[in-house]
């Protein structure tokens, strides 16, 4: 069957706000947070990614589709990252409390879902490969490099998905971000958190300005707003590379 819309159609709000279905062992907070939708409703007409990438490197490609591809790499390297924390001797150790369990757990489902949501809306032949990791020695092993790996990816994708806006032309892609988005703005918040109470309203991730303190926004914020900072793609992956393997780290340059 056929899951290429016709010439010229967009997925509509409707479509992309039917829930998405897969296997899952638990129903919590984050499964019913907003974020995901069809992917069956969410196909792209003549999709094919941009393989003029720079040796070495995954080329998300151009357009509507090199944004969904650059979120289904971000995914890929969330949902891998919460994958091996719940193999990691923090995770199956003595000093995890029960609540932490529960919150990393909720996070990885919610971050395979958004990976296989991606891969089913792209399709196999627009979506680039599944990418390989690198972590620093011990990213697994203790409280503190969990949840402080785990906080700088979270902000790193609220961040992504601000930036990456401005690129998506398609009302129903747009809207899609901004389902995910937020709740990725929840992982982040209850992350944050743990780390350090009220943290996730800190001047860091949002820009926090007030009447007489124009002189203190950036990244485009006006005076008396409080607005999370978003980053551009390329800002994004100086960081995502890191943690991504020599023939996975990904090339942006089509996204303009």
């Amino acid at each position: 069957m056929s899951h290429n819309l016709s010439p010229g159609s967009q997925p509509t709000a409707a479509d992309l706000d039917k829930p998405l279905y897969v296997p899952i062992k638990r129903r919590s907070f984050f499964m019913y947070a907003g974020a995901t939708a069809g992917a069956t409703a969410l196909v792209l007409a003549g999709c094919s990614k941009d393989d003029n990438n720079t040796p070495g490197t995954v080329s998300v490609g151009s357009g509507d589709v090199g944004v969904l591809n650059y979120a289904y790499a971000l995914e890929q390297l969330e949902a891998d990252f919460y994958t091996k924390v719940r193999t990691g001797s923090f995770y199956t150790g003595s000093t995890i409390t029960a609540a932490e369990k529960q919150i990393l757990d909720d996070l990885y489902y919610h971050e395979v879902i958004h990976r296989e949501f991606f891969k089913a809306a792209i399709g196999t032949n627009g979506a680039i490969k599944a990418l390989e990791t690198v972590y620093p020695a011990n990213t697994f092993s203790t409280r503190a490099s969990v949840f402080g790996t785990a906080k700088a990816f979270e902000d790193l994708g609220v961040a992504a998905y601000n930036g990456a806006g401005q690129y998506i032309t398609s009302p129903g892609y747009l809207f899609l971000a901004g389902k995910i988005v937020s709740v990725e703005a929840r992982h982040a918040a209850i992350i944050r958190d743990l780390l350090t109470e009220n943290s996730f309203v800190g001047n860091d991730v949002i820009t926090l300005t007030s009447a007489g303190t124009s002189s203190l926004a950036t990244n485009n914020s006006p005076a008396n707003s409080s607005l999370e900072r978003s980053m551009t793609p390329s800002e994004v992956v100086a960081i995502a590379n890191t943690f991504l393997a020599d023939g996975s780290k990904l090339d942006v340059s089509g996204l303009r």
